[in-house]
């Protein structure tokens, strides 16, 4: 991205006034976990937005990156998506997710079994049959109950030649929301986008009890190359007044493995569609406008809780 890391930890979010721009749809109680792909990116001119719902991941397209159309699912049995483009292909990454009743049986996480997939296309149109990125391999994989595993939260970054995937794996049970959070952070390296990639030998981010943000799990991580070292927007889970919640933060590194906390960037917001949670967010600059996307959750609750997409603008000092 265009700036530094000075003017990223400088700028205010300015939330939409219309959020969320993208609310559940359909039998899907969530609409989650956006990743975007700008103008300058698309073969058509066009802001490109890919989440999911409970019933897979889906396309959205927007002249504005603010007023989305739902164009199609893409996929089946899939969740949290990553959309890149390298070289001449795009690549949607995403979690997937067992059948329908195996997953319904396993929404607690225990029993919960999931690995990285992703479908390549040249134009965005056509997109080839999933195929296996990463699978599971090892105990940080595994649910803290031992039952089930799994590897989520994928996200692309390309730096000097070499791809780096950003994941998230375990599953740590949230009483209050009776489902499971990712509970680390890896980095697996290849000299390909999409295949041989070497998992780091220890996790990237933990979770950390004398931590305020993610004293209960490590949630995810989307990780971006400035001018002078790397972001990390990671959210956490953590335990505070007796319920969990999630938030928004600013990381800093130097080398892309080593993070620090740098500030808060969104907050839940105690009430509304972002009372409890805030959740995946993506970064998007298209010229020298910079936004944040990113999914939020009312409340806790499993069956009344509901999920929406949210969008901000970095407003930077002049």
């Amino acid at each position: 991205m265009d700036i530094t890391l000075s003017q990223l930890n400088k700028a205010k979010v300015e939330l939409y006034a219309g959020n969320p721009v993208i609310k559940h749809f359909g039998l899907s109680t969530v609409a989650a976990d956006p990743s975007v792909l700008t103008p300058e990116l698309t073969p058509d001119g066009k802001w490109r937005l890919y989440a999911h719902s409970l019933q897979g991941v889906y396309e959205f397209i927007s002249d504005d990156g603010v007023e989305f159309r739902r164009v199609r699912r893409l996929a089946a049995r899939a969740m949290r998506p990553d959309i890149k483009r390298a070289g001449e292909y795009y690549y949607l990454f995403f979690e997937r997710v067992q059948p329908l009743l195996a997953r319904a049986a396993a929404f607690s996480g225990r029993g919960w079994k999931s690995e990285i997939y992703v479908m390549r296309s040249r134009d965005l149109a056509e997109f080839s049959p999933p195929y296996k990125v990463l699978g599971a391999d090892n105990a940080y994989e595994s649910a803290v109950d031992g039952r089930g595993y799994s590897l989520s939260n994928p996200f692309l970054m390309q730096d000097g030649g070499r791809y780096y995937l950003y994941y998230s794996c375990g599953l740590t049970y949230l009483p209050d929301c009776k489902f499971s959070e990712p509970t680390y952070i890896f980095r697996a390296e290849s000299e390909f986008p999409d295949r041989d990639f070497v998992k780091s030998s220890a996790p990237v981010i933990a979770p950390d009890e004398n931590s305020e943000l993610f004293n209960m799990c490590a949630g995810c991580l989307k990780v971006y190359k400035l001018k002078d070292g790397y972001a990390g927007i990671q959210n956490g889970i953590y335990l505070g007044g007796g319920a969990t919640h999630s938030a928004i933060q600013l990381l800093s590194s130097s080398d892309g493995v080593k993070f620090e906390f740098e500030r808060t960037l969104i907050s839940p917001s105690g009430s509304g569609w972002m009372g409890s949670y805030v959740y995946a967010s993506c970064l998007a600059q298209s010229g020298k406008e910079v936004r944040i996307y990113f999914n939020a959750r009312d409340i806790a609750d499993p069956l009344r809780g509901r999920e929406g997409i949210g969008m901000g603008k970095l407003v930077f000092p002049v």
